[in-house]
């Protein structure tokens, strides 16, 4: 279904389009949240699609390594808020392989992880005309099959296997495999990522590259999904401030973690990333901690800190033994009387975002295509609006709602068109308590 924002009335696919004004202030987002989206250059693990992954998921089959190492620190961060990370590996890579012994024995996926794979082939010590046939990786056992001859054994989540010619499987006490790459990456993946990534649903997509073709692309890609498809997304990047857009978050530094790694700002943007998608509607990272993080790796000193939020870079600061997010802010500084201040505010712009995703929600589910476009039907899809918001501010993301002026459905210029015009008010959170003191 299309969507997005309007200026005539002049679409042609069936859809929803609003414009969300604010009024003084803006906030969070109602709805389902808590999706991040990461490309990744990996060393093992399925090329080219995008693999739903909880903090539950099995790493090791998956990814060839377990949440804990170095390699998936990236997802190990977007995973300590987002509830599921669209992830993405750019690279094919080449595959190990090793031929002997009777059987050829290839690696599921290119990769150097695929080189310290190993197969063991032994005696069967109840058949002795069988053998098993141990698949390890890193010299722990990931599967084991008991067969007579090569051409019984079935490929496992790490290697698959072909006889090697008419010869019976001979013993041996490990064939590692070897020549195992990980290719390289072009910008071409991470065009195919973002173009696969388009029919999901997420909150935010990370970058963790300095590559500045790169931030510009995804840059490109946050503002277009937002004005023109109507998908309310946020990118995340480092070092990117110039973006000057509510859809892109710019990461100035990193931190470090209690056993003391370094996440530097090009891989904090995962943390932000997951950080920012998990978010409620009524919720501000502002002075939040960044999860295990004890400072952050670069400090700034105040007037760097205030030209750094003045120019839109979201920041960790350190306070009281954690790293703590300064403000929770996004790129966009072009404040004017019809966009103010309050859109560079991640938390007003979840609640603007909800409102917008969320009316063309309950639009597409239950009123286009189902009822006519007259006063009655416009009256039902009126009162449904104003449900909506009055809900989100039971929740505390709006407030000063007025369902007779602040919700308007007309009929548009074309007989099976209507006009949503929605005002908010969005609530902030309290970031700055200015107090007067009398000493008596």
């Amino acid at each position: 279904m299309a969507g997005g924002t309007w200026t005539t009335q002049n679409k042609v696919r069936p859809g929803v389009y609003v414009n969300v004004a604010s009024n003084g202030s803006v906030a969070g987002k109602m709805g389902e949240r808590g999706t991040a989206a990461l490309a990744l250059a990996l060393p093992w693990g399925q090329a080219g699609v995008i693999l739903k992954l909880t903090a539950q998921a099995d790493f090791k089959q998956v990814l060839g390594y377990d949440l804990t190492d170095t390699p998936l620190l990236p997802v190990r961060e977007v995973l300590k808020r987002a509830g599921t990370l669209l992830l993405y590996r750019l690279n094919e890579g080449v595959q190990a392989t090793v031929t002997n012994n009777g059987v050829q024995v290839t690696a599921r996926y290119g990769g150097e992880r695929g080189n310290l794979l190993k197969v063991v082939i032994e005696k069967n010590i109840d058949d002795s005309a069988a053998f098993d046939v141990r698949t390890l990786l890193d010299n722990a056992e990931v599967d084991k099959q008991t067969v007579a001859a090569a051409a019984g054994l079935n490929a496992n989540d790490y290697v698959e296997f072909k006889p090697n010619g008419p010869g019976a499987l001979t013993l041996t006490a490990g064939m590692p495999l070897a020549g195992g790459a990980n290719g390289t990456v072009t910008n071409a993946e991470h065009s195919a990522f973002l173009s696969a990534l388009e029919v999901q649903d997420f909150q935010t997509v990370a970058l963790i590259s300095q590559d500045n073709s790169l931030k510009a692309l995804y840059s490109a890609y946050a503002k277009r999904l937002r004005n023109t498809e109507g998908k309310k997304v946020q990118a995340v990047l480092s070092d990117y401030a110039t973006a000057g857009h509510e859809g892109i978050i710019s990461v100035a530094n990193g931190v470090v973690l209690s056993d003391g790694t370094i996440i530097d700002k090009t891989a904090a943007v995962a943390w932000v990333a997951g950080a920012t998608a998990a978010a409620a509607v009524n919720e501000s990272l502002t002075y939040q901690g960044y999860d295990d993080a004890v400072d952050a790796d670069v400090r700034f000193s105040h007037s760097e800190t205030v030209a750094a939020l003045t120019g839109g870079e979201l920041l960790f600061t350190y306070n009281g033994g954690r790293a703590v997010v300064e403000q929770d802010i996004n790129t966009f500084t072009s404040f004017s009387p019809d966009k103010g201040k309050a859109f560079s505010k991640n938390r007003v712009l979840r609640v603007l975002d909800g409102i917008a995703g969320d009316l063309k929600r309950i639009f597409e589910n239950y009123f286009i295509g189902k009822l006519p476009n007259n006063e009655d039907g416009r009256a039902l899809f009126w009162s449904q609006c104003v449900t909506y918001m009055n809900d989100l501010q039971n929740l505390g993301a709006i407030e000063s709602f007025n369902a007779q002026s602040d919700i308007v459905v007309t009929a548009g210029a074309d007989s099976d068109s209507v006009v949503l015009e929605v005002a908010v008010k969005p609530v902030d959170s309290v970031e700055k308590v200015y107090m007067k003191v009398q000493v008596v």
